[in-house]
């Protein structure tokens, strides 16, 4: 069955590549927002996270509720944050901020992300920033995922690059989450956190081999798993590949 969301990949173009040229031809606009609130819905929440790919830290989400009128955003050229450089981010980040009616930001630790996995901890941050917004929403748009909360929700593919709502919560969840890892490499230097923001750059992963993980690196994630030489010990155990035959060992002593 064919996907109702492939991209095409033209030939001799690499398929990330052919997203991102996608991505930047879609438009971002209220359309979404317009729609809830023909159907009666008032107070509109953009929810996304960032930092799911990351090797490092927490991953972080933003939910933002919008007032109506959101022309100044379109005009400023908000979308998602990934398509935006950090000028544009902060710059927009600020003026969402102050026109929001209601804005919300939260974390869920590299620790987190190991015991329940990134997908689960990608959702559990998003419904903890929806539980802290300071008006209570009555419909939820978030980027590809639903949460377990009891509000309406619309799930939008793409929603970052097509919902300004969404794009809103990209960008605050984005500058917020950057500049908790330059802050975070100020106690990390070895890593490079202030120019990847601990996603897997081959800066980084040479600094993993280098140094090995730190208690902030999701040690769920193969190349952090496969820097720490504990857990590959850990494996080797696991797997029976042991250092001594465990039939010797459980043999009663030799009577001599």
């Amino acid at each position: 069955m064919a996907s109702l969301f492939r991209i095409p990949t033209p030939a001799g173009v690499k398929h990330a590549t052919a997203k991102q040229q996608m991505l930047k031809q879609l438009v971002c606009t209220n359309a979404p927002e317009q729609a809830l609130r023909y159907h009666g819905y008032r107070s509109i929440a953009g929810v996304d996270e960032v930092g799911r790919g990351a090797l490092f830290g927490p991953v972080v989400a933003a939910a933002v509720i919008l007032p109506e009128k959101v022309g100044i955003l379109s005009r400023m050229g908000l979308t998602d944050s990934k398509q935006l450089d950090r000028a544009q981010r902060e710059k927009l980040d600020r003026k969402v901020r102050s026109m929001a009616l209601a804005v919300a930001v939260a974390e869920v630790s590299a620790e987190m992300i190991d015991r329940i996995n990134i997908y689960q901890a990608s959702r559990l941050a998003m419904l903890l920033a929806v539980q802290q917004l300071t008006v209570a929403p009555d419909h939820l748009i978030l980027d590809a995922m639903l949460i377990d909360h009891p509000c309406a929700q619309t799930k939008l593919y793409y929603g970052d690059a097509l919902c300004l709502s969404i794009a809103a919560a990209s960008v605050v969840a984005k500058v917020y989450r950057d500049a908790l890892m330059r802050e975070l490499d100020k106690q990390h230097p070895q890593y490079g956190l202030a120019s990847h923001k601990g996603y897997a750059t081959p800066e980084h992963r040479r600094a993993l081999t280098e140094h090995g993980p730190c208690a902030l690196h999701r040690r769920s994630f193969a190349p952090v798993w496969k820097s720490d030489p504990n857990a590959v010990l850990d494996e080797t155990l696991d797997t029976g590949d042991l250092f001594f035959d465990l039939a010797e060992a459980e043999a009663p002593p030799a009577i001599i």
